[in-house]
């Protein structure tokens, strides 16, 4: 069998939207953070949980399509490389789940249920707790930090590796910049 030198389109497809999806959500939670309570910050962060959310329901379907894909991202990276690439990719598959549970947590802590695009109401996880509430929005900053970082690292070792080393490593993501 033949391996490809690109990951298939769907995977490149729900990459590129999973990408954005982080990238407005952390806009908006970070526009959020400032804003003075009002229904504009309150549709706001409906729109931000919903987002999150989305990310959270898209992980099974990135998981699936990752582990049928025949492409071995590893194939062209040194050891130290290749473990360190893991490593990363295992975090921010963790991250993906872990910053919108701990979101929900947050959420049902406070007080606020959660419905999906207005239309799904989602179970509370955990009871109204004031105190619990701000350790979990704790939680939830650190790790959507940690995923805004991590996800920056990964972009910086796609452009090293397509500037600087001129391994094709950022082509498989972007078969257009051959």
């Amino acid at each position: 069998m033949t391996v490809p030198k690109h990951y298939g389109w769907p995977l490149i497809g729900l990459h590129w939207l999973t990408f954005l999806l982080i990238a407005a959500a952390f806009a908006l939670g970070l526009i959020l953070d400032d804003m003075p309570l009002s229904p504009l910050k309150l549709k706001l962060y409906a729109w931000h949980k919903w987002i999150g959310l989305l990310v959270l329901a898209l992980l099974p379907l990135r998981l699936l399509l990752r582990g049928l894909d025949p492409l071995d991202h590893r194939q062209e990276l040194v050891p130290w490389e290749a473990r360190l690439s893991s490593l990363v990719h295992g975090l921010l598959y963790l991250l993906m789940f872990a910053a919108p549970l701990l979101g929900w947590l947050h959420s049902s802590a406070a007080g606020f249920s959660v419905v999906w695009f207005g239309v799904l109401p989602l179970p509370d996880l955990v009871g109204k707790d004031k105190a619990l509430a701000e350790v979990l929005k704790a939680f939830h900053a650190g790790a959507v930090f940690l995923l805004a970082g991590l996800v920056v690292l990964h972009a910086l070792a796609a452009i090293y590796h397509h500037h600087v080393r001129r391994d094709g490593v950022l082509v498989r993501m972007l078969p257009w910049l051959r």
